[in-house]
């Protein structure tokens, strides 16, 4: 076998793409023979971290992947859940952590349309889209500049594509410093029917290439997502894809159009790695070959090699294998979109990846080897360490109850997120039943009279650094809380996995004790990963970020009239807790923004009373007893009390049996909702829940205009929406974002 090599393969060439000496003793062996440049790139490709999950595959395997709703599970471009009239809900969340550091809008932009390939690569039509964004400390120099660049990406190209955003996360802290996440979610309605997979099926058959153009953006990009950061991080921005969201559109509408001309074969994004690693995907899952012939393939710049064109991410492309008797009239539906139609390969029965490239071969290799056996490590982990647990007494109470919620409300983590959201498209398609700033977004299902979907996703990382097996499981709880709190069914979830170094036994043990937690959390949640994207070395200079293992969940409304919110109370209603009082001070946000400290154990989840609890809440709804609901989590029952007078415009007066106040009041503990109920309604409610074997306690009603508990907190809801509405803007202000430009 003759390979046209014309580039020497040296040490510090391999050692620049990422591949150790015992990976390029296994690729010698694999090849045959030294790698040609090209070769050596697509290796590189494949085989990352980003690509392969070599640091994480060992654990990944352990997480429950089905269930009676899972039509396709781990391993496709999306999950894909049953959720009844041959209907399927398609969903993913994926990182594009590295660039949006490097280059925010453009690194959260083209985040946003990957994740929006994946999904409608299935065959849906995207409905909703999510983002988990954590940026480093507000008076760090560079996060405004970071926080304005990645809102406008994730809006400018969610917009402009035309998808609800329904909702996410924003969260600060100083461990982001030089490592911010941004973490994209998208979720998409087909048939079930009528899905489509990557697997390539049949000998001969033209492989297609459709959407934009290949460019030179984004060349190393998956390599880039592999490595930490240091010093040298601005050199990485030419690794940054541009995305246009306008062309995606047209990609979606010509790719559903040419689905449902029953051309298509098999369809893969070209995401991560570009034309490498879906060529090699869709032949090594159809145990066939590929063969690519590089002259073919439309590009938008001069003298591009062979390299360059199989490491490019330019954003908007797709790979097909397609029916050959109808290439006319799928070449048709492109040029009507205005889209690049060009065959540039075939499929082949000899398992081999051949590329060819102005009359030379410049590549060839095994695919399955390429595809399927990229290194799989057990690197050495260590078991994270706990903390004992801590009584409420060892903390101090506020000075002033009133002044602490105040500061709660209106600190960075708390307060109101507006300011981000109202510059995404919140209402587009007309289907968005629940806007940003409840417990999960819920958009109705086009077409069905009844049926509505409810999204959210959730992590808290500094639970997860206390304790990564309790903290995973805590993502899970949590995220299953918000959608029972809508009146969802939850179905199953996504996760996106963000650590920092592997090669760090501490940070392996992080990783290994969450995906733990995640783990038995879905197992006994019923919410099995169908989907997910794992992100490492989230490092600069050797400080890692929190540890951030985020889930995204999707539940089913039945009956969208059922549907309840965190502000749908009335005048009068009775005022319920479903749980018991707060006693968990550890790593709650009283601790960190009112005593300056962020020390001790995460709260205990017990998963048994998660699901009990969970059902309770959930039947209650669906008998129609509840008014408003809202789980318990961040900043304790006081600042859940608030949130929900504010959403309502409307005040309660509570009063609860305490022993300690502040813990009664600031306390995370776990599986507790606040459920509001008609007054006429309320005693029949709590009769006919005596032997639900769930605590439950009657603390209030909802009045006018103050949040009153006990003697202790009496503040005007306008008081506490000019302060929970103020930091954002004051923050975000012509003056301040003029500063972070400069």
């Amino acid at each position: 076998m003759t390979v046209n090599n014309t580039h020497p393969i040296t040490s510090e060439l391999i050692s620049s793409h990422g591949i150790n000496d015992e990976e390029y003793a296994r690729i010698l062996e694999l090849t045959g023979r030294e790698p040609t440049f090209t070769e050596l790139g697509i290796w590189s490709a494949m085989w990352n971290e980003h690509c392969s999950y070599k640091s994480s595959k060992k654990w990944l395997k352990t997480l429950p992947t089905e269930g009676h709703r899972v039509v396709y599970g781990p391993g496709e471009n999306a999950g894909v859940v049953d959720i009844g009239d041959d209907d399927v809900v398609v969903f993913k969340m994926e990182s594009h952590n590295h660039p949006s550091f490097i280059e925010p809008y453009q690194g959260a932009a083209t985040g946003v349309g990957g994740i929006l390939r994946d999904v409608f690569t299935m065959g849906a039509r995207p409905i909703a889209a999510m983002n988990a964004l954590r940026f480093g400390d507000p008076g760090h120099a560079k996060t405004r500049h970071l926080v304005a660049g990645v809102v406008s990406g994730v809006g400018g190209y969610g917009n402009s594509f035309g998808v609800p955003t329904v909702g996410g996360e924003v969260n600060f802290h100083p461990r982001y410093n030089g490592n911010i996440l941004v973490n994209a979610f998208a979720a998409g309605l087909a048939k079930r029917d009528a899905i489509y997979i990557s697997k390539a099926e049949g000998v001969g058959l033209p492989v297609v290439y459709l959407g934009a153009k290949t460019g030179r953006d984004g060349v190393g990009g998956a390599t880039m997502a592999s490595a930490e950061f240091d010093d040298s991080i601005d050199e990485k921005r030419p690794t940054v894809q541009v995305g246009d969201p306008f062309t995606e559109k047209c990609l979606l509408e010509a790719c559903l159009e040419l689905m449902a001309s029953g051309a298509v074969i098999a369809i893969q994004d070209m995401g991560a790695a570009g034309l490498t690693c879906s060529a090699v995907e869709m032949g090594a899952r159809g145990d066939l070959g590929i063969r690519l012939n590089l002259d073919d393939v439309p590009v938008r710049e001069e003298n591009m090699t062979a390299y360059e064109m199989m490491l490019s991410e330019s954003q908007e492309r797709m790979l097909m294998v397609l029916r050959p008797e109808m290439e006319d009239q799928a070449k048709a539906i492109f040029t009507k979109w205005d889209l690049d139609f060009a065959i540039v390969g075939l499929t082949t029965d000899d398992l081999r990846f051949s590329i060819h490239h102005q009359g030379e071969e410049v590549a060839n290799l095994p695919i399955k080897q390429l595809g399927d056996e990229a290194p799989e490590y057990d690197r050495p982990w260590v078991e994270p360490g706990t903390h004992s647990q801590q009584e409420p007494h060892l903390f101090a109470p506020p000075h002033d109850y009133n002044t602490a919620l105040l500061k709660l409300i209106g600190s960075p983590d708390l307060c109101s997120r507006r300011w981000v959201w109202e510059q995404y498209d919140t209402l587009i398609q007309g289907n968005t039943m629940q806007l940003p700033g409840g417990d999960a977004g819920v958009v109705r299902v086009d077409g069905h009279p009844s049926k509505a979907l409810a999204f959210s996703s959730d992590v808290t990382p500094r639970y997860v650094e206390a304790d990564p097996f309790e903290g995973g499981k805590q993502a899970v709880a949590e995220c299953y809380r918000n959608l029972i709190a809508t009146g969802a069914e939850p179905l199953a979830a996504t996760d996106n996995l963000n650590f920092g170094n592997p090669e760090k036994p501490e940070i392996m043990g992080q990783l290994v004790a969450s995906i733990r937690g995640i783990g038995e959390a879905c197992q006994a949640l019923g919410m099995p990963i169908v989907s997910g994207n794992v992100s490492l070395y989230n490092e600069t200079n050797g400080e890692a970020i929190l540890p951030t293992p985020t889930i995204g969940g999707v539940g089913l409304i039945d009956e969208h009239e059922r549907m309840t919110r965190i502000g749908s109370m009335q005048a009068g209603d009775a005022v319920f807790l479903i749980g018991t009082e707060g006693t968990h001070l550890a790593r709650s946000i009283y601790q960190r923004e009112i005593l300056g400290e962020e020390t001790g154990p995460a709260p205990l989840v017990d998963l048994l009373m998660e699901k009990a609890r969970g059902e309770f809440v959930l039947a209650a709804i669906r008998a129609d007893y509840a008014s408003a609901v809202h789980d318990i989590s961040d900043g304790g029952l006081a600042v859940a009390l608030a949130e929900m007078c504010m959403a309502a415009d409307l005040g309660m007066k509570c009063l609860i049996d305490v022993t300690y106040p502040h813990s009664a009041l600031f306390g995370e503990d776990q599986a507790r909702y606040i459920m509001t109920i008609n007054s006429e309604w309320a005693g029949m409610f709590a009769a006919n829940s005596e032997g639900a074997g769930v605590s439950f306690a009657q603390i209030g009603q909802v009045a006018e205009e103050r949040l009153i508990i006990n003697d202790l907190i009496d503040i005007s809801v306008g008081d506490l929406k000019t302060v929970h509405e103020s930091w954002f803007p004051d923050y975000m202000g012509e003056t301040a974002l003029a500063e972070a430009a400069e």
